[in-house]
């Protein structure tokens, strides 16, 4: 869901208690569409992450910071160079609107006092980061919106800041709950939801509904209403009015399948009934942090890695045509046996066969006797016709014993290439990306520019965990990775676990030749089904083996092995848990 001015009047109130007097010491820009300032108070360090992405517009304290990139981009030097230094006075919101405003205080270069506002608007694809001086005039943005984008509001350097168009709606924190609900009533034409989605300031579709849900479960028209149906409109209001008037919220995060975030909200949600799973959190910052996590890291490895997943996209299509293609000729191949007995069928019986004819039927004695009709080239003699056939018959023979390995190369460049974009599709920084292009250089699938002096990057370490039994688990963040954690780090009698079926990192577990408790083989397999493509899934089959059982065919792609030799565990991905033994590894 969008975050609604609800949830964000409940976020400002809980954000001021931790950011209002607070230093910004640094600014990062991850991505375009965000930043993410690092504070410091007399309570501790924050980071405050700020969206103005489409998907998931937002701000809130994070603990989950993303990588920066190699070179801040020259929005971020610009707000280093105003905002380093400066002191949050006040966060604000526009009524119930979806905009706050960071108030800012500052020195410029020459040490006099200055103040800035930074605008956060939350409005789905219209949502921006803005800047503005003291005099109300745009310093920068993060989206710049110029005439021809819109006629009605400019976002530019220099221009006027103007508020966003307000909606003619009623706000709780403004207006008695049983004037909104009588305003609710006058709505013509409208259903219950959508009357208060029309009316009240700040409720989300989902709010809305719930509300209608507990005054009127069937919805009726918002005139058609009972007074009963009224009276307990009046009294859902004034709850959320209540809780917008003490700040004391329950931030409840929805589930479908008990892993799959759904939805986020500040009150409890009876309308779905047992369909989803409820998961509560202390904060609402913590909420939106694990709501966004997985959608924001996708959305970020998208942007950094746009050509080269297209490029491995059309690799991957065009190995899969390749493969189509060799494993329809060897279906042909299948009737090779057929061309055999025709060249011998006709020389067996050229005697009595005549150059010029179309077909020969003959009896085929390799099928009792039974007459058959051979097509023939009428310019050939029989004799030729059944060297034709033969010649043909080498052809589909040699064929057939050559695409069998063309089609397992095949199969393994494939697999391969969905490797590779599993890897991509989970990495989680540009580091990660540039090992993946340095593999995707040598594997020949990259070209190096002319200019490139082929530096490779400093390599990274495997993912580090630790089970709750104190067993160090190791994951490999590519195919190379993969290839050393598997051959040169882990010893022999280490424990091994992969996805069955699925691309995925190597998981090993370093067991200093113990037996391994049932519960740390159980989160190694959690492990390597979070790390592979099956993250999404539920009951995941996950294959675990010693090492010593493990072989790399000759002449493998990266991060290939066979095994014959294994057990299999069915576990679901749980990033929760991940969080939870990678944060025990590093304190």
């Amino acid at each position: 869901m969008p975050l609604d001015g609800i949830t964000l009047n409940l976020l400002k109130q809980e954000l001021s208690q931790y950011i209002v007097g607070s230093r910004i010491e640094k600014i990062h820009q991850p991505s375009k569409d965000e930043l993410v300032f690092h504070l410091r108070s007399r309570e501790g360090a924050y980071r405050l992450l700020l969206s103005a992405s489409a998907n998931s517009p937002r701000l809130h304290l994070t603990a989950n910071a993303p990588e920066n990139p190699a070179t801040p981009p020259m929005l971020c030097m610009l707000l280093r160079k105003h905002l380093t230094g400066a002191v949050i006075t006040d966060i604000r919101q526009l009524g119930l609107d979806r905009v706050v405003f960071l108030d800012l205080a500052g020195t410029n270069e020459i040490g006099d006092a200055v103040t800035f506002t930074l605008c956060v608007e939350i409005m789905a694809k219209h949502s921006n980061i803005i800047l503005v001086n003291s005099e109300g005039n745009i310093v920068d943005s993060v989206k710049r919106i110029d005439f021809t984008q819109s006629s009605v509001r400019q976002i530019l350097p220099s221009f006027k800041y103007e508020l966003p168009p307000r909606q003619n709606k009623m706000n709780l924190t403004e207006n008695d709950a049983e004037a909104v609900a009588s305003a609710i009533r006058r709505c013509i034409g409208k259903r219950l939801s959508g009357a208060i989605l029309e009316t009240v300031e700040g409720v989300s579709p989902l709010i809305s509904r719930e509300i209608a849900a507990y005054a009127c479960p069937d919805d009726s028209l918002a005139t058609e209403i009972t007074d009963i149906s009224f009276e307990r409109l009046v009294k859902k209001l004034s709850q959320i009015k209540s809780v917008l008037e003490s700040g004391k919220a329950a931030p409840t995060m929805l589930l479908r399948d008990s892993v799959k975030p759904y939805d986020f909200t500040f009150m409890d949600i009876a309308q779905y009934g047992f369909s989803v799973d409820i998961k509560e959190f202390d904060s609402f910052s913590q909420l939106l942090d694990d709501f966004y996590y997985e959608k924001d890291r996708f959305e970020r490895t998208r942007q950094r890695s746009q050509s080269l997943l297209k490029l491995l996209q059309s690799s991957s299509a065009r190995a899969a045509r390749k493969l189509q293609s060799r494993q329809a000729e060897l279906e042909a191949c299948a009737d090779k046996d057929a061309l055999r007995i025709n060249a011998e069928l006709i020389l067996a019986n050229q005697y009595r066969l005549e150059k010029g004819s179309l077909f020969y039927d003959l009896e085929n004695f390799y099928d009792e006797n039974k007459v058959i009709r051979i097509s023939a080239d009428p310019a050939l003699s029989p004799s030729a016709n059944a060297q034709k056939y033969f010649k043909e018959y080498r052809k589909a023979k040699t064929a057939e014993s050559m695409l069998g390995e063309l089609i397992e190369q095949s199969e393994q460049e494939l697999s391969y290439l969905e490797s590779v974009i599993d890897s991509v599709n989970r990495a989680d920084g540009y580091t990660e990306l540039a090992e993946i292009r340095a593999e995707l250089y040598e594997q020949g699938y990259l070209k190096r520019a002319k200019n490139d002096k082929g530096k490779k990057p400093k390599p990274l370490p495997p993912l580090e965990y630790v089970s709750d039994d104190g067993y160090t688990i190791l994951v490999g963040r590519n195919n190379i990775q993969n290839d050393l954690l598997t051959f040169k780090t882990a010893a022999k009698d280490d424990s091994w676990f992969h996805t069955q079926k699925f691309p995925g990192s190597h998981v090993v577990v370093i067991g200093n030749g113990d037996i391994l408790p049932e519960l740390t083989c159980r989160q190694a397999a959690v492990l390597a089904a979070y790390h592979s493509g099956a993250r999404e899934s539920s009951q995941v089959a996950v294959d675990y083996t010693e090492v010593r059982a493990l072989k790399k065919p000759s002449g493998a792609k990266p991060g290939k092995v066979i095994y014959h030799t294994y057990n299999t565990m069915w576990v679901t991905p749980d990033r929760e848990l991940c969080e939870r033994l990678k944060k025990k590894n590093k304190q």
